[in-house]
């Protein structure tokens, strides 16, 4: 009797722990507002003020969400080794949900599941834009519109934004 008594005291503190580990994990992730005087966290420039879609990261360990001017800059700082590993998720707008000269913050999606457009005739901030999209065939009649080619997350990388591919 003494042992089922032990393991029924122990039972809420070991749900406990259960539940905080859940909590540490599955955090739930929302877009964080672009103000005005906001800057870019890879290039400085004030994020608002100019055309396209922009990107932010949540961090593992920070509550600090750095935010940029461009989807292109956040790749740009997120495929850098040394942030690749801090990184906990990725925001970026949805291109054919917002209007791209002043994209709505309530537009923002999953970075890893957007589709891209790289290469379009669509003027952007710090190069060549890279256009998100919440489907692939927004992707594709943006890139029939506009020019470019569709690429999944996966496959933007440093060398693609440096213009080696």
């Amino acid at each position: 009797m003494k042992k089922y008594y032990a393991l029924l005291l122990l039972a809420p503190l070991l749900l406990g722990l259960g539940c905080n580990r859940s909590e540490a994990t599955d955090r739930v992730h929302q877009a964080e507002m672009i103000h005005e005087h906001d800057r870019c966290h890879l290039c400085g420039m004030a994020i608002t003020k100019y055309p396209g879609p922009k990107g932010q990261i949540h961090l593992k360990n920070d509550p600090m969400v750095p935010k940029f001017c461009s989807s292109r800059d956040m790749f740009n700082f997120a495929l850098q080794g040394e942030n690749t590993r801090q990184i906990d998720y990725m925001m970026v707008h949805d291109a054919a949900a917002t209007d791209w000269d002043h994209p709505d913050d309530s537009a923002f999606i999953d970075a890893a599941t957007a589709f891209y457009v790289y290469g379009s005739r669509k003027k952007a901030v710090m190069g060549p834009a890279v256009a998100p999209f919440s489907t692939q065939a927004a992707a594709e009649a943006f890139a029939t519109q506009y020019g470019g080619r569709v690429l999944t997350f996966n496959d933007i990388t440093l060398e693609l934004l440096a213009g080696d591919q």
